[in-house]
């Protein structure tokens, strides 16, 4: 949640305690962000429109932001937002694509007036060489509780204007995902049953992930399984070898019931210590001495 107040000012970050708008009424420009298949390439408009994304209007991490000049408070969240966001850095964390980070209230100076922070967002990883800082963030997410509907358009536009290329808002209260149409200057619902795909991930996932926690785990191990993730492929390996050994000892107990050989309780332990080499000695054994090692 934001409100708005009159600062100090800070010499030191040369900027004063009210910034107005230039020129007054003038939305920012609009840059219409590229299109599904098509160059992603500059993703920015031309840099002498727009300051470098590190240049700060407002103190780095305070809770100061500047929109459209007027300076507001970022105050932290109560529980229905914050419990949003973690689920949401969860979701972007696992999912997100190689080559691409994800960040959490990182500031983006959004025009020469405006200079905030997005809940959560992913970027390409390392340095732009057109512009010589970080790349501009692509997909950029907002959690709505409190927060006013002007509000968060407000941003929307800002952003957009400033190339990011999709904009992604969860209205908590509603329990709906909205996405921002710069096309329509608007928000578009999203289909709670649909699925989310953006290149910025390593594969779709469902909408219901943004909302859901059952479904946001299910969206994450499977990000993971799609990235090879050594700490999914051991816990698959671990399941492939757990059958195989329920196979062998499927195995033996079948040979030791043609060959009637009886398997008590000591020998059904022994048979359930033995990983899948020890099993297939045995069953070899078994099947050389007809009975039991």
């Amino acid at each position: 949640m934001t409100i708005a107040y009159r600062a100090p000012s800070h010499p030191g970050m040369g900027y004063p305690a009210f910034v107005d708008p230039q020129p007054p009424g003038r939305p920012p420009p609009r840059v219409r962000a590229p299109a599904d298949g098509e160059p992603s390439e500059p993703r920015s408009p031309d840099p002498t429109v727009f300051p470098r994304l590190d240049e700060d209007l407002v103190r780095p991490e305070t809770r100061e932001e500047m929109l459209r000049g007027h300076l507001v408070l970022a105050m932290p969240a109560k529980e229905p937002h914050a419990e949003r966001h973690h689920a949401l850095d969860y979701v972007t964390h696992g999912v997100v694509a190689p080559g691409y980070v994800g960040a959490t209230d990182l500031l983006t100076r959004a025009s020469t007036t405006s200079h905030f922070a997005t809940d959560t967002c992913i970027r390409r990883e390392g340095i732009d060489p057109a512009t010589g800082t970080r790349h501009l963030e692509e997909l950029a997410f907002e959690i709505v509780n409190e927060q006013s509907l002007s509000d968060i358009t407000e941003r929307a536009q800002d952003l957009s204007a400033r190339g990011v290329r999709r904009i992604i808002a969860i209205f908590v209260k509603t329990n709906e995902i909205r996405e921002w149409s710069p096309e329509r200057n608007d928000w578009i619902t999203l289909d709670p049953d649909g699925t989310f795909e953006d290149r910025t991930l390593v594969q779709p996932i469902p909408v219901r992930a943004l909302l859901d926690n059952a479904a946001a785990n299910r969206a994450v191990v499977r990000a993971l399984h799609a990235k090879q993730d050594p700490a999914i492929l051991e816990i698959e390996e671990a399941g492939v070898e757990k059958g195989r050994a329920q196979m062998a000892r499927t195995a033996i107990e079948a040979l030791c019931n043609a060959l009637r050989i009886p398997l008590d309780a000591e020998r059904r332990a022994t048979m359930q210590s033995l990983d899948v080499a020890g099993l297939q000695a045995m069953l070899v054994a078994l099947g050389t001495e007809r009975r039991w090692p």
